[in-house]
């Protein structure tokens, strides 16, 4: 059998084509992912920005390990990479799964007669197991050359970045590549493997008919593995509620991929009924060519949910990521805006606050890095070494538990998620190492409310962050005497060559810097995503246009004129497009409701901040790209057809 998978993929690459282009370049995706990760590991920080701490905890024995600790940082590009790689895994198996499954149903008649033939479903089965992994092993390859050879231009542009503040160089590319490879090796053959139990199950009575037609109902298998992402998907979304922590945001990023996928097991019961509900407007406004466009989606909801696919995917990951990003930026400019007290804040040279009438209070804080080292691993921290006299008349700084009176020596507090994440209690012990390579135990005195847009997760006293080499305050935040007006002492401030804002003003500067970091983020981690999404829409529509020659062909014959199979395509696709949109959107409001509840709770007059344009170009682009790619193949299929004579 798998010479005779050769053979078709030799003679139908057309065919194949499609499945080809979407692993290769999914492959492409994860190979310079996975090579730039390599080269973060490969990093050496110098000598000087590193410490050697001994770990103890958990349940690895004690061990001495390495630890960055200087601006060599490479663990936030790491992070990215670990997101984009499983974007990219994620959407390559949902689009090879899809290219295949649209592969198979093309092809029925012709299993059919290899089944009339004497062919067993087991060998139809091993058949397209054997043309995807020709397909799959061609298409890896030329993926991982293809990383091999971007990944130099790649770390060039990802190095002295913020992510990646330093020069990263290439690594040995044969391990990530090869994982690469054996990956796109894995994801085909996942993707493959439900088209091949469907061809397995033609009959021999297929290779008789004139129509393609689809069963009218899901398989067992299909609403087997729909109702378990659906179940997995509904506890992930419970799960987006007040109290989970900094947990939510990874959990609004990844429930839309099960979600989609829990859809798309039940196309064949969702396409027919949001088509219908699309097609209702559709029809009213066009006459012959709006009727067979719904037809077309009714009569075929498989090959309308793999067309579907990639637009579903993208729509409904992408709008998630920019509610989630929006959300979060509306939150953490409500924290600060809550948690500062202090009305002004100087930044530069504060030499002369001191010596200015009307000041009360002055909060500076020195950061440094700090590694726990007592739960089993190495985790880099920054400290923030506060004064808690001056420190609690400028911010928000009321514990949950315990005080910040006892702030004093070796002591620390620190935010509730840490403490919730790592069981540090009142009175708990942390064993930590400063950046100077001196160790210590600090005691756990008090536990704040979680404020990290202003407030780090450990706080220990100023004199002990100075011992260890923190650096000076970069920020000051001013608390003016009772009686004087925070304008006036802002003037004074001025007129002294002081560089004071209002709290207002900073404020704002710092919401608007949240905001172009995470438009930084949703561009390093939606980017590669939504590029391949783009080429997987483009594919798979140019790929399904391209076999129905015969289909137009008959349709000529019937009288149908060039113009209506044009107009029916174009609204064929628009069809799919708008039913994939929908569940998408469906599933972005979903994850943006819990998102906001979850993320505004306990907080008042919360800006609602929804990137509009942004979502309106991601629909935009997908219908554009989905009428564009299904037009373009009719004008050589609509060529005049001549009438047998």
């Amino acid at each position: 059998m798998f010479h005779l998978s050769r053979q078709t993929v030799r003679h139908g690459r057309s065919l194949y084509a499609g499945s080809f282009v979407a692993l290769a370049v999914g492959v492409l995706m994860l190979g310079l992912a996975a090579t730039t990760t390599a080269a973060t590991l490969a990093y050496q920080a110098p000598p000087g920005e590193t410490i050697r701490v001994h770990v103890t905890g958990g349940d690895m024995p004690a061990r001495w390990i390495r630890v960055s600790t200087g601006t060599a940082d490479v663990s936030g590009l790491q992070t990215v990479l670990g997101i984009v790689g499983m974007l990219s895994g994620f959407i390559t198996i949902f689009v090879v799964a899809s290219t295949f499954a649209f592969a198979v149903a093309s092809r029925r008649r012709e299993l059919g007669l290899l089944r009339l033939i004497g062919a067993t479903p087991r060998q139809t089965r091993w058949m397209i197991l054997g043309e995807a992994f020709v397909v799959a092993l061609a298409a890896s390859l030329t993926g991982a050359v293809a990383a091999a050879l971007g990944t130099p231009a790649l770390l060039a542009k990802a190095s002295y970045t913020e992510l990646a503040p330093v020069r990263l160089h290439p690594a040995g590319p044969w391990l990530p590549l090869a994982i690469a490879v054996g990956a796109g090796l894995i994801v085909a053959m996942l993707g493959a493997r439900s088209a091949a139990r469907r061809a397995g199950r033609v009959a021999a009575i297929d290779a008789l008919r004139e129509a393609d037609l689809e069963p009218p109902r899901a398989g067992v298998f299909r609403i087997v593995v729909g109702l378990m992402f659906l179940a997995g998907a509904v506890t992930m979304l419970v799960l987006i509620r007040p109290g989970t922590g900094e947990a939510v945001i990874p959990l609004a990023m990844f429930s839309p991929m099960v979600l989609v996928v829990a859809f798309m097991a039940f196309a064949p019961l969702v396409v027919p009924w949001i088509g219908r509900v699309w097609a209702v407007p559709l029809v009213a406004l066009t006459r012959i060519s709006g009727r067979l466009a719904r037809a077309n989606v009714l009569a075929a909801p498989r090959r309308s949910a793999s067309l579907a696919a990639p637009i579903l995917a993208i729509s409904a990951i992408a709008g998630s990521m920019v509610l989630t990003l929006g959300f979060a930026a509306d939150a953490s400019s409500v924290v600060i805006r809550d948690t500062l007290r202090a009305p002004i804040v100087v930044t530069g040279n504060a030499d002369r606050i001191a010596g200015t009438p009307g000041v009360a209070a002055v909060d500076g804080s020195r950061n440094l890095p700090i590694v726990r080292t007592d739960r089993g691993d190495a985790y880099l921290e920054e400290a923030t070494g506060i004064d808690p006299a001056a420190a609690v008349q400028a911010r928000q700084l009321a514990p949950i538990a315990g005080s910040l009176a006892n702030l004093k020596g070796n002591t620390v507090a620190i935010a509730k998620d840490l403490s919730s994440f790592d069981n540090y209690k009142l009175g708990s012990t942390m064993k930590v190492a400063f950046a100077d390579g001196k160790t210590a135990s600090l005691r756990v005195v008090a536990i704040l409310p979680n404020a990290p847009e202003l407030n780090a997760e450990m706080l220990i006293p100023m004199t002990l962050a100075a011992a260890h080499g923190a650096e000076p305050p970069a920020e000051w935040f001013v608390v003016p005497e009772a009686g004087t007006p925070y304008d006036v002492l802002l003037g004074a401030l001025r007129a002294r060559g002081v560089e004071a804002v209002a709290a207002t003003e900073w404020e704002q500067r710092q919401s608007d810097a949240i905001r172009e970091g995470n438009q930084f983020g949703l561009v390093l981690l939606l980017g590669p995503a939504a590029l391949y999404s783009a080429i997987a829409i483009v594919n798979t529509l140019l790929m399904a246009s391209l076999q129905r020659k015969q289909e137009f062909a008959s349709a000529r014959l019937l009288g149908t004129t060039a113009a209506q199979l044009r107009r029916m395509v174009l609204w064929e696709s628009s069809l799919v497009g708008a039913v994939a949109l929908s569940l998408g959107t469906a599933i972005t409001v979903t994850v943006g409701l819990l998102l906001r509840r979850a993320m505004t709770h306990g907080l008042t007059a919360v800006p609602l901040t929804i990137d509009w344009p942004l979502l309106l170009t991601i629909a935009t682009t997908c219908l554009v790209l989905t009428t564009t790619a299904a037009l373009a193949p009719t004008l050589p299929l609509l060529r005049p057809t001549r009438r047998p004579s």
